[in-house]
């Protein structure tokens, strides 16, 4: 048996969720998420938690036991607090500036400034900070789990982190192993 997919979800007050054969609805003070769970898996909702079976021990099956119990999990999380990831720009010259509550405008060294809009469902917060040689912090907000991380990967990739200077787009708390350049006579 799985370790993670025998655990039930316990589902907290506040939130509701619908089990509709394969199709999982849950709905929060955050929002609304649905999932469909995969054919041969099982999902029952009962006295607030919410527990997840398998008909039989084939190892593909195995896999989407453990998978479907953390996306249910990550949903019920998602719609009661939300996910977040902070990102740091650091960079002579490189900034970053709001453009409404899901854009962002970024300068990233290029001849041109980058116009980012986040898809539906997620906010981007800029923070200005000169401190630590970090420039601004930019905040990725959603209830997606899974589109927070996309959407944060997209504005990393605009400029990754130089692995010579440090300068470019990274997580917080990333660490960047810097090279040594070249050595002069």
């Amino acid at each position: 048996m799985s370790r993670i997919g025998r655990l039930p979800v316990t589902v907290p007050s506040g939130v509701d969720v619908k089990v509709d054969g394969r199709e999982v609805t849950v709905k929060g003070p955050k929002g609304t998420l649905s999932h469909t769970v995969a054919e041969p898996i099982e999902v029952h909702f009962e006295d607030g938690t919410l527990t997840v079976s398998r008909p039989n021990d084939v190892n593909t099956v195995r896999a989407l036991h453990g998978l479907s119990r953390a996306l249910l999990a990550n949903m019920v999380e998602g719609v009661t607090n939300g996910y977040s990831k902070t990102l740091e720009i650091r960079g002579v010259g490189y900034t970053a500036q709001a453009k409404g509550p899901s854009a962002v405008e970024l300068k990233l060294g290029y001849s041109h400034s980058i116009n980012y809009t986040a898809p539906e469902g997620i906010t981007l917060r800029v923070e200005v900070v000169r401190r630590d040689q970090i420039n601004a912090l930019i905040h990725v907000d959603g209830i997606d789990k899974q589109q927070v991380g996309e959407v944060a990967a997209n504005i990393r990739k605009f400029r990754k982190p130089d692995v010579y200077k440090g300068k470019g787009v990274r997580y917080q708390g990333e660490q960047v192993r810097r090279k040594v350049g070249k050595a002069g006579k």
